[in-house]
């Protein structure tokens, strides 16, 4: 038997886009002699809709859409593609839908599994939307008893609900699992052990491109019984592999540099922010630190160096070292760089709020601001999106000023640690040798005062808050900021919780 793993990048709501792309990689699949084509969990509508699911005109587009995509892949080999379904159990406060898996051959739709694990966990929320689905038995196709599964339904560790165990007793030879699952680091090996536990040739399909914070890794995979990796799509990219079951190899599996992987993703994340959003150009502010080099290297390699343009602002406190570094920084990138002196905007406002900004702390903050008024006014000038360059360790401490260095609609590296940072801008070091030395090797400070440097020892300090926010735990510390976070732009997630839709803590509280 012939499978073709399609992981495509389909973008939310897009469904005229997104049945079109389910029709090339059948057209691929069908040129290779492919029996069944495999796309991803909810490929139809893109994933995650969210909310726009309650929309009941959207969901009937939908199931237009997904016999549309029956249609006109009527002269293709059988497909299973992941959509929404209507269950039969709307309510008004409830859409009623299942997550489901249809098989289109013919020309016609066939409903063969409706997720039956509906995780609450971290940036999940499925029973918002969907309800759990019933049994579902294998299907006959060339010859053998095939057994679909939509994503979590293969992690039933722990459940009540086994859908592997029921398909493999009601006689599956072959599972199939549709998946959108989202990356984090090790998230790979974690998708091999539960795929891995029915001890059954198994096919897993996993989206690719980013959504929001959300970023997949693709990696697509076929398991033997035993358990060996047959074959393994792309990562951070579309692929279509077809994969002859009845005669293929063992493929190691793939084990790429940690560092990369994270690089990847948020390559990733920041060019399908944008490409989805029509978005070209980029700006940020450019310091000479360490986090502000790392977003400008991921933004010159995310939308090209010609569509970025870094800008200093050099103060009255800000080391000559400083600008000249992220000169040099944007030379070797090739991106825009401007320098605006701030001193004139500092000037003015300490003549015109007075006692006003006695306090450090109200007159670091106005610097903070007045930067990023400088940053918004190339933006609106010239069009085009802030890149905010908080790291996750900043964020946990409340370190950062509101409409100050926390502006910014996309936060790459908000989910990185400050080590995490180092240790990445390190790694680009020495695989590109772009990052001035003076960076890598300068004490962190906001330059907001004389011979200002941060006070934390972050190889100490980063680990612990990290292991709270993982635990879902807080410190005076993260609950005295938690406001701040409130008003972040979108912060890409690679590690397994962080700051957005997966922590959803209160403000007010004791």
């Amino acid at each position: 038997m012939k499978i073709a793993l399609a992981q495509i990048n389909p973008i939310v709501g897009d469904l005229e886009g997104n049945v079109t792309r389910c029709l090339d990689a059948i057209e691929t699949a069908r040129e290779q002699h492919a029996d069944l084509v495999v796309l991803p969990e909810l490929a139809v509508t893109g994933c995650p809709p969210r909310d726009i699911l309650f929309d009941a005109s959207f969901t009937a587009a939908v199931a237009d859409a997904t016999r549309d995509l029956a249609r006109l892949a009527a002269a293709g080999p059988p497909t299973v593609v992941g959509t929404v379904t209507a269950s039969g159990q709307r309510r008004p406060e409830h859409p009623g839908l299942f997550n489901a898996a249809v098989l289109l051959r013919g020309g016609d739709v066939q409903l063969v599994a409706a997720k039956r694990l509906l995780p609450t966990h971290d940036v999940f929320h499925e029973p918002r939307w969907f309800v759990p689905g019933l049994k579902s038995s294998p299907v006959s196709l060339s010859g053998k008893r095939v057994g679909f599964l939509v994503s979590e339904d293969l992690w039933d560790a722990g459940c009540h609900v086994h859908p592997p165990a029921d398909l493999l007793t009601a006689g599956a030879e072959l599972l199939i699992c549709i998946a959108a699952s989202p990356y984090q680091q090790g998230i790979l090996a974690q998708r091999l052990h539960h795929a891995r536990r029915p001890r059954c040739p198994l096919v897993y399909v996993n989206q690719c491109g980013a959504n929001d914070e959300l970023i997949f890794d693709g990696r697509s995979f076929v398991l033997n019984a035993n358990g060996d990796v047959l074959t393994q799509l792309a990562r951070f990219e579309e692929d279509v592999q077809v994969i002859d079951l009845d005669n293929a190899v063992l493929v190691p599996p793939a084990e790429p540099c940690p560092r990369d992987d994270v690089y990847r993703a948020l390559v990733l994340g920041v060019r399908d922010f944008a490409r989805k959003n029509g978005i070209r150009r980029a700006f940020l502010g450019l310091s000479g630190g360490v986090d502000s080099a790392i977003v400008a290297v991921l933004a010159a390699e995310a939308l090209g160096p010609e569509q970025v343009t870094a800008v200093a602002i050099p103060s009255r406190y800000t080391d000559p070292r400083s600008t000249s570094s992220a000169r040099d920084l944007a030379t070797a990138l090739g991106i825009g760089f401007e320098v605006v002196e701030l001193e004139p905007l500092h000037g003015a406002a300490e003549a015109t709020l007075g006692d006003l900004l006695a306090h450090d702390a109200a007159a670091e903050n106005a610097q903070a601001r007045l930067r990023a008024l400088i940053l918004m006014g190339f933006v609106n000038r010239y069009g085009g999106i802030l890149l905010n360059t908080s790291n996750k360790t900043e964020l946990a401490l409340g370190y950062g000023t509101l409409y100050g260095d926390l502006a910014g609609t996309l936060c790459p590296i908000g989910d990185l640690t400050k080590p995490e940072v180092y240790a990445l801008a390190r790694w680009i070091q020495e695989t590109r040798g772009v990052i001035p030395p003076f960076i890598l090797e300068r004490a962190p400070s906001a330059e907001l005062k004389p011979d200002q440097v941060d006070p934390f020892d972050y190889p100490k300090i980063a680990p612990a808050l990290e292991q709270l926010v993982q635990e879902n735990r807080s410190n005076a510390a993260l609950r005295r900021s938690e406001h701040k976070r409130q008003h972040l732009g979108v912060v890409l997630k690679v590690s397994a919780k962080a700051f957005g839709a997966g922590r959803l803590i209160p403000i007010t509280r004791r």
